[in-house]
């Protein structure tokens, strides 16, 4: 694979857009501590981290060459762990995350040189304590974090930026297309560009980055490995359910749910005992779903108020624990897709073995269940025709088979892992040649989540 050149990066275009961006986040600058005590009163954020957040951090930074990785969520976090390993030896790495909740899993799953903290608010003091405490000598933006005055200051620094497994959603790509002066001057910031597919590339190149300078690689979540799964829970939470039918609705949006427990009402008239695990993409949502749910009639028991999972709807509606579901259902209906969101990945529940339905909005991952459902890994699905594909994988033998040619279709991919850390690695040779660092034991991350 050919790199770009990385010692100089390149000249962006001017967007009015920008600065008018840059000019009102100044303005703003004066709310930031207010704003993250709000959000510390309500639970939001970490109270013993929450100023890192300011640029603010007890943590020293490491002696030699630093690459700078931002993962914002649990599900990025996870699919750059491989990503990380590949980098071991090589230099230290500062991994960012924005949730509590990701910071916390990240923190205790990524390798010893991994020192992880929460990404500074894109306000200017805080953006220029992070660059001037940490001094990265390169910055990778996972997927599709556009921050502007990060990217600026980044730039501005001459740190060479590259942006990994970029993945614009439906949603997103009309709201960038107002704004295509603005995409133009960030995509332009960046000295390299990877997509998972040919499609997520030209959206790149739509949106104004330099088709030059975007490689496809495959993607990133190819190489991740399970989500986290609590033994004991899950040991639990099988004796509570016992042998009743079981299948998940994960990742759902509003209006979603709807159609899903009106599936699940089919589901009951022929199976009497049948139990719907509705894990809604935005638990905060939950007590808001039961009163919807419970007004059709549901009997719903609630994960975040401690229940166990009676009646025929356990909402599971706590951060953290999708690979629990994942785990324990034989079944997963793949949310975001029976409404107009653009779907979620899949390959997280064929990591564990749970068979896959989706709805045909799967914008944002079109390439990935196309390939799924041409091999039989995955099944297309309408509001209407949802039970009747539950009922049909009832039968062990075709879960069995949809599960291993999902399993077989997502290893035949290109693993982009490899092709990630090479671009990285020429990126760091080329802006910040220095002595390798030792990988340790690679048992536990750096910095205050460490146990």
């Amino acid at each position: 694979m050919t790199h770009p050149a990385f010692i100089d990066p390149p000249q962006p275009p001017a967007s009015v857009a920008l600065w008018a961006y840059l000019a009102l986040t100044a303005v703003l600058a004066p709310l930031a501590t207010p704003l993250l005590r709000r959000r510390l009163a309500r639970g939001k954020e970490d109270p013993a981290r929450w100023r890192e957040k300011l640029g603010r951090t007890p943590a020293a930074r490491p002696e030699g060459p630093l690459i700078w990785v931002h993962a914002v969520s649990v599900g990025e976090g996870l699919s750059v762990l491989p990503l990380l390993g590949a980098l071991g030896g090589r230099a230290h790495v500062l991994l960012t995350c924005t949730t509590v909740t990701s910071a916390r899993l990240m923190a205790g799953r990524a390798p010893a040189y991994v020192t992880v903290q929460f990404l500074p608010l894109d306000l200017p003091g805080p953006v220029r304590r992070f660059l001037r405490h940490w001094r990265p000598d390169v910055a990778v933006m996972v997927e599709s974090e556009f921050w502007p005055r990060l990217i600026h200051a980044t730039h501005a620094r001459a740190v060479p930026l590259l942006l990994v497994n970029a993945r614009i959603s439906d949603a997103s790509m009309l709201r960038w297309r107002r704004l295509r002066g603005l995409s133009r001057a960030l995509l332009g910031r960046f000295s390299a560009l990877t997509a998972p597919d040919a499609a997520a590339a030209a959206k790149l190149a739509a949106l104004g980055a330099d088709p030059a300078r975007i490689t496809v690689t495959g993607s990133l979540k190819r190489g991740a490995e399970r989500l986290p799964v609590d033994p004991a829970l899950r040991a639990g939470l099988a004796a509570a359910i016992g042998d009743r039918p079981l299948w998940l609705a994960a990742s759902t949006h509003p209006g979603e749910e709807r159609l899903v427990a009106a599936a699940h009402r089919a589901v009951l008239d022929r199976l009497p005992q049948a139990l719907l695990i509705l894990a809604p993409r935005h638990p905060e949502r939950g007590t808001a779903i039961r009163a919807e749910l419970e007004a059709q009639g549901h009997r719903i028991s609630q994960r975040s108020q401690g229940e166990a999972p009676q009646g025929d709807i356990y909402l599971a509606d706590t951060l953290g624990e999708l690979g629990l579901w994942f785990d324990l259902a034989p079944v997963s209906f793949i949310g975001g897709s029976l409404v107009p969101v653009g779907g979620h990945n899949a390959y997280e529940p064929a990591l564990h073995g749970s068979a896959i339905l989706h709805g045909p909005h799967t914008g944002n991952f079109a390439d990935l269940y196309a390939r799924l459902d041409a091999a039989g890994g995955a099944v297309t699905v309408s509001a209407g025709t949802l039970a009747p594909a539950l009922l049909a994988l009832q039968d062990g033998a075709r879960r069995d088979a949809m599960t291993a040619a999902a399993t077989a279709a997502l290893q035949a991919e290109p693993d982009a892992t490899a092709k990630t850390a090479a671009l990285i690695l020429s990126a760091l040779s080329a802006g910040a040649p220095g002595a390798a660092l030792s990988s340790g034991d690679g048992s536990t991350a750096t910095g205050p989540y460490a146990s």
